[in-house]
């Protein structure tokens, strides 16, 4: 029984970590889709996203299925439980990708960011694809190390992301309201996909050492 108990948490951390490969494989596409204003790779990546949505559905099925006839204690509850937590994150980043892949098709044939900023968001976004590469490692090798790295990033991503919210309400702004709205948007899509990628990091982290360093990212 105890065998099967094992493969069954071997099961879900692999399940983790590949949708956590998948929410990769989306951000990237997404940033492609954006940055070329290429509405049939965001296409793409909008319907893709329901593969993601079904693999957090079943974890989460077979998570609480563990607990319901397995009754884990300790270290192995704390692994199940922070798994539901962690898929729903890593669930939303899917999201964010998708909204980014969204804005896209919206503004197709436009690209939806102006050029004064275009270099702006490709930071974003590069900071964005660091982190989801260092959260799917993490959920792989457990090296807490990664996590530095991982709120280095955010926190660099905050500083940009408060800069544009600074350009658009600066008096020297010439973008239209539509497409103030849309930098707006995209810059907290992509604050938001790097505070999820910190909230699974954290997550980890507690199961690894058994201390909670607090957790205040919400949807």
């Amino acid at each position: 029984m105890r065998k099967v108990f094992q493969e069954e948490l071997q099961k879900v951390h692999e399940d983790l970590v590949e949708i956590s490969r998948l929410v990769a494989t989306a951000l990237d596409r997404a940033v492609e889709s954006l940055t070329n204003a290429d509405v049939e790779l965001a296409q793409e990546v909008i319907a893709a996203d329901a593969r993601i949505d079904f693999l957090q559905t079943a974890l989460d099925e077979k998570a609480i299925e563990i607990l319901a006839l397995q009754g884990p204690v300790a270290s192995d509850l704390r692994i199940i439980v922070g798994s539901l937590r962690m898929s729903a994150s890593l669930e939303r980043m899917g999201d964010l990708a998708r909204h980014v892949a969204q804005l896209t098709r919206l503004r197709y044939p436009e690209k939806a960011t102006p050029e004064s900023l275009a270099g702006v968001f490709a930071r974003m976004a590069e900071l964005d694809k660091e982190i989801i590469s260092e959260v799917t490692a993490l959920l792989e090798d457990h090296d807490l190390t990664r996590t530095s790295r991982i709120q280095a990033a955010n926190a660099e991503l905050d500083e940009l992301h408060a800069g544009i919210f600074r350009a658009i309400a600066d008096q020297t702004w010439t973008g239209s309201p539509s497409v103030a709205v849309d930098v707006a948007l995209l810059s907290r899509y992509f604050e938001r996909f790097a505070d999820h990628g910190v909230s699974v990091s954290r997550k980890v982290s507690y199961l690894v050492t058994g201390e909670w360093d607090g957790d205040n990212t919400s949807n």
